[in-house]
């Protein structure tokens, strides 16, 4: 069974297209590599069995404040229903399955993260309802450009709170599966994006280029309004991405959280065939803002 779920674990990570030679984004071979990379490189592990650990009573305490569960689990029940409502628009077969497949990944992220609140007593609010974006590609659009932002700090993070022992090793083998899958999301919506806009006739391109700028004006909108919400919180301590925890107070300063995104990021791209295109955006504005940061000086 160890030997079964290591060699899921490293298809999940390791994926070359079986074709040779160079790739075009647009061209045909970028296409089908497009719409095979989430399928070959799927995960087949079951929320079900996954084994949530017993954790002691201060690792309960840490992982149960943290302020992030209801946004989590709100998150990828959109972000489902918005894959879902663009696959229904898109009427090539090959390029339909694989979005379907992520939605579905999505709504198993969804079904991870019911658990392990269930798991660990973490009170949530009632789900919301959540109507379908009227225009689907916006709604898509938003989701992956989304992804990419999150999944870039998350790494850090997660890697962080491992290193730290924020998060106990247990619970952090049980969730990896879950980050890494995000990872193969940004990948394939990185290169539809490049496929989409080579595709797209010569008029349309700079309508998209604006719509493509006011989804990141949105997303920066939308983010404001949630620290804005988290910042509200009664216990500033259950803040973990500002205020963080004890275990992780020498280390949460921006320079080190930078070093260790970007760390984080290459790993996770590197098993992937390196002729498609990887998210360029948060790795660029990491690297520009990480110039003019440094570390916190360290108590001798």
């Amino acid at each position: 069974m160890d030997d079964i779920i290591a060699t899921a674990d490293f298809n999940a990570r390791h994926w070359n297209f079986p074709q040779t030679g160079s790739i075009r984004p647009g061209d045909e071979q970028h296409y089908a590599m497009l719409t095979q990379l989430l399928i070959a490189t799927y995960n087949p592990y079951k929320p079900a069995v996954l084994n949530w650990p017993k954790l002691e009573p201060e690792a309960l305490a840490r992982i149960t404040s943290l302020p992030i569960w209801d946004i989590a689990v709100q998150t990828e029940i959109k972000a489902s229903m918005r894959i879902e409502a663009f696959a229904a628009t898109i009427r090539d077969p090959a390029l339909k399955a694989a979005l379907l497949h992520m939605a579905s990944e999505e709504a198993r992220h969804k079904d991870v993260l019911s658990r392990l609140v269930a798991a660990y007593d973490i009170p949530l609010k009632p789900d919301g309802t959540y109507q379908p974006p009227r225009d689907a590609e916006w709604g898509f659009m938003v989701t992956g450009y989304s992804e990419c932002v999150d999944s870039f700090f998350a790494y850090g993070l997660f890697e962080m709170a491992r290193r730290s022992g924020y998060f106990p090793p247990e619970l952090v083998e049980t969730f990896e599966p879950v980050v890494q899958e995000e990872g193969r999301h940004i990948l394939f919506f990185t290169n539809w994006i490049a496929w989409h806009k080579a595709k797209m006739p010569l008029w349309r391109r700079p309508y998209f280029a604006l719509k493509t700028a006011a989804v990141w004006v949105f997303l920066a909108y939308e983010r404001m309004g949630i620290a804005k919400d988290v910042d509200g919180l009664q216990s500033g301590d259950a803040n973990f991405t500002i205020n963080g925890s004890k275990a992780l107070a020498d280390e949460m300063d921006p320079a080190t959280l930078i070093d260790i995104c970007l760390e984080e990021d290459k790993k996770r791209m590197s098993g992937y065939d390196p002729r498609l295109l990887r998210p360029t955006t948060m790795p660029k504005l990491a690297r520009f803002a990480r110039h003019f940061i440094r570390p916190k000086k360290r108590p001798a």
